[in-house]
């Protein structure tokens, strides 16, 4: 059902919430380190006119995280394009990050019009590209408004957090790691309907969880925008390969992000309660397609995301 957003907010909403970040829940949380150095890492060094440098940090992860790429690759382009905020962003990732390595971030000012600022982002490291980035700006400006309800899930209160399966480059694939929690990591995640990294079961191509970031962030729309970027490659993925029984934790799973798109559609505090809709409608030719709609806590749709992803099983010593 597609609903005016007015009637959503009155049939969905706890508790009145301006739209420009306001007040955070939990607001005596203490920062976390991990948030500590991705905030650190979200101001990038000018290098050059419309030339950017960002620091990598190893989430244990075999590649640097793509969201880290994508987040920062919006921050590039928002440094060139301050006075307007992103509405959508087209990313395609062409090469594995390194985590130990810093990003150079190119940013072509394609187009400023009256309404609308198109910037190009070619990210870098070591001379070759790992990800082109395009993103689109727009003034402030009212219009309709309708958005699909926000569904009925258990709160966040009611959750545990994701257990951690990341591992580091060169450590094995052991059930020893599992029981770690998610202590690295600068985003909590708390599944509705979690998956064992190690021996998943087969289910439905859709999942449902909440996040938010694991300390208070500055008041700064822009940055809680590319925060969310970020954020939207956690787990989303995973959606496309629910239904075959298998995880991206698994040795003999080769997977990869091949492209992310979003599109903003309200202003969000990332260190509240945000909730990840997700489903993959198809999957073939080793590809999967995952869809996701993001909602604050109070059932306002922030943010919609797309992304494609390789999901290859490795088959391992088979005679042909």
């Amino acid at each position: 059902m597609i609903v005016p957003c007015n009637s959503q907010i009155e049939t969905v909403r706890a508790e009145p919430q301006t739209v420009r970040p306001g007040p955070v829940e939990g607001l005596f949380r203490a920062p976390s380190p991990p948030l500590a150095a991705l905030l650190n890492c979200f101001t990038l060094a000018t290098k050059a006119p419309d030339h950017f440098l960002g620091q990598s940090l190893d989430l244990g992860y075999r590649n640097l995280f793509g969201g880290h790429i994508l987040g920062q690759a919006l921050v590039a382009a928002g440094n060139t394009c301050s006075q307007r905020q992103a509405h959508s962003l087209h990313a395609y990732f062409l090469r594995g990050g390194d985590a130990r390595v810093p990003i150079d971030y190119h940013v072509d000012r394609i187009r400023d019009g009256k309404s609308f600022s198109v910037r190009r982002v070619t990210a870098s490291q070591g001379g070759s590209t790992i990800l082109i980035l395009s993103s689109s700006f727009q003034v402030d400006e009212p219009g309709f408004e309708h958005q699909t309800p926000m569904p009925d899930v258990p709160p966040p209160e009611s959750l545990l957090p994701e257990r951690d399966g990341t591992l580091a480059a060169d450590e094995p694939v052991t059930l020893g790691n599992e029981g770690q929690r998610m202590t690295n990591r600068a985003i909590e995640i708390r599944p509705v309907d979690p998956v064992d990294h190690y021996h998943p079961a087969i289910q439905e191509p859709v999942q449902n969880f909440w996040f938010r970031a694991t300390g208070p962030v500055p008041d700064d729309p822009t940055l809680h925008r590319c925060l969310l970027t970020y954020a939207s490659d956690f787990s989303f993925m995973s959606t496309c390969m629910r239904p075959h029984g298998v995880t991206y934790f698994q040795p003999d799973m080769a997977t990869a992000s091949l492209d992310h798109a979003m599109w903003f559609y309200h202003d969000c505090r990332v260190d509240n309660w945000l909730l990840y809709i997700c489903e993959s409608p198809v999957a073939g030719h080793a590809r999967g397609l995952n869809r996701g709609h993001i909602y604050s806590r109070d059932g306002l749709l922030v943010a919609s995301v797309a992304q494609e992803g390789l999901i290859r099983k490795i088959r391992r010593g088979k005679v042909g």
